[in-house]
């Protein structure tokens, strides 16, 4: 079976620890090279992952012609410009969230990749390959719930560090860019359509100047959905997505153990339906998804203009909050 031969830009935790794990479990992901500005770290990496090339600088993992695609972790603020030196490197890129710092650096990447059409690029929403979002999707589309109403999501976790990177503003750090764009994403996924308006809290933390609590309200003109993001609560996440009939309910709605199953529940008036999905790891399906479109040469499972997309949400809250108006 023919695989993509893929190179990691960046040795960052949620590579090492997640993706590039789950990537090594697909049928179609073949990890040859990791890269690092740090020899040693990259050396360490390739050695507990069984990866044959490590290098010391991105620049010479993006020149190894074996290297078909990257996957691409880093720090939020680098995101663009090293979409764009893989893809003039012939690369295709899978790029962490979000994929920009702005909706008009996502354009920016959007232009340039114009000039690379045979090149694939997607930004790493990896929980929509996952069949519980899949199922979700279908419920509300076949109106198991009636008529879409409303959504509510809440993503929180506890994080203080100083030198972590989502602590750090420059580098694009913050509830809203790390965890508030899944709940824009499943928002706009669901309801299938941009809200017409949004409405945005935020309180910044004095130290990090990042935003540790945040809330916004997006209005679809049929429905609205409202959430709650924060990096200084209590771990907790979950999902209610609510209509004219019924409910549907997703437990871990984002990180979905690799490990266990997952679940979500549909209540409809007095009767609630326990729906239980197989283990699998989300971050395998996105890596099969992405691969198998390199492969046979089709589309992406998210454009690169749903990313836009949810870039200028996120930027309309920031204003929204910034004004205390709807935006």
């Amino acid at each position: 079976m023919k695989k993509v031969r893929w190179g990691i830009l960046s040795t960052a935790n949620i590579g090492v620890k997640k993706v590039i794990p789950a990537m090594q479990k697909s049928s179609y992901c073949d990890i040859v090279a990791i890269a690092s500005q740090n020899a040693k770290k990259a050396r360490a990496a390739a050695d507990q992952l069984g990866i044959p090339h490590a290098y010391s600088t991105y620049e010479e993992l993006l020149a190894d012609t074996e290297v078909e695609a990257v996957y691409i972790p880093l720090p939020n603020h680098l995101h663009v410009d090293w979409c764009i030196k893989a893809l003039e490197a012939g690369k295709h890129v899978l790029c962490e969230k979000p994929i920009s710092l702005t909706s008009a650096d996502a354009q920016r990447l959007l232009d340039v990749s114009k000039n690379y059409p045979d090149y694939k690029l997607m930004e790493a929403f990896m929980y929509r390959q996952h069949p519980q979002w899949k199922k979700a999707l279908q419920l509300v589309d076949d109106g198991e719930i009636g008529t879409l109403q409303t959504i509510q999501s809440f993503f929180s976790y506890y994080n203080v560090d100083s030198t972590n990177i989502r602590n750090i503003a420059e580098a694009g750090g913050g509830g809203l860019m790390d965890i508030g764009c899944y709940c824009i994403s499943l928002s706009r996924f669901i309801f299938g359509t941009e809200p017409q308006r949004v409405f945005g809290a935020m309180q910044y933390d004095s130290t990090f100047k990042t935003d540790y609590l945040t809330s916004g309200i997006l209005d679809f003109a049929n429905g609205t959905s409202t959430f709650t993001c924060s990096t200084q609560l209590a771990p907790y996440q979950r999902v209610n997505i609510l209509g004219t009939k019924g409910r549907i309910e997703i437990e871990i709605p984002f990180n979905a153990p690799p490990d266990a199953p997952c679940r979500l529940w549909l209540q409809r008036g007095s009767e609630t339906q326990e729906i239980i999905f197989d283990i699998c790891d989300q971050y395998t399906l996105q890596a099969d998804a992405f691969s198998l479109a390199v492969l046979n040469n089709t589309d992406v499972p998210v454009s690169l203009e749903d990313a836009i997309c949810n870039m200028q949400v996120i930027e309309n809250i920031v204003n929204s909050a910034q004004r205390g108006t709807w935006v």
